[in-house]
């Protein structure tokens, strides 16, 4: 059993170096920044990821970030037993992905709410007992083509944007998750 967290920080992504610098993986690297910002310990495997515990910063809430090893498709597996172990309320875990229905550069946050196909969304809210988790949701654009292929190609490239652009969207992203997690925003 573990010490319990005020906070569960989820990076979606996928394992491995062939999928660093994706457009899917947006949420691992968010994240690890605000692992490296709170001056959290090295992360070690538990929960069929790579999990890091501590406080958020100087008298910050304590908080564990995870960054699920499961791939994006089946994170749940790996933030569901970490949420038990942890013992964290569902509206306090908060959820870093990737968002193609919002232009490259936006961030929205909400709790709960809709799915819009993200299968690594689906897998948390199956694992997670439901859907009323804080999500930020970090914005990459959509191809021009629906096609799932296409679709799946899109996500899983770098990004085509000036390397300054991506850098002020991830800190951002991660600006708006230390705020939701030392309570200074709502989501």
């Amino acid at each position: 059993m573990s010490i319990p967290a005020d906070w569960l920080v989820v990076g979606l992504g996928n394992p491995g170096s062939r999928y660093a610098g994706t457009r899917h993986n947006i949420g691992f690297e968010i994240v690890s920044a605000l692992a490296a910002r709170w001056e959290l310990p090295a992360a070690r495997k538990r929960f069929a990821g790579l999990l890091t515990e501590g406080p958020a910063g100087v008298g910050g809430p304590r908080v564990a970030v995870l960054l699920p090893q499961t791939f994006m498709n089946d994170a749940g597996q790996s933030a569901g037993p970490a949420r038990g172990d942890l013992r964290v309320a569902l509206e306090r875990v908060l959820v870093v992905h990737d968002e193609i229905d919002l232009p490259f550069g936006e961030v929205r946050t909400r709790l709960g709410g809709g799915l819009a196909g993200h299968n690594g969304l689906k897998s948390l809210r199956q694992h997670l007992g439901g859907p009323e988790f804080v999500r930020v949701r970090v914005g990459v654009g959509r191809p021009r083509s629906s096609d799932p292929d296409v679709v799946a190609d899109y996500v899983l490239s770098g990004f085509r944007e000036p390397r300054e652009d991506v850098a002020a969207l991830l800190e951002e992203a991660a600006d708006a998750a230390d705020a939701i997690v030392r309570g200074e925003r709502e989501p």
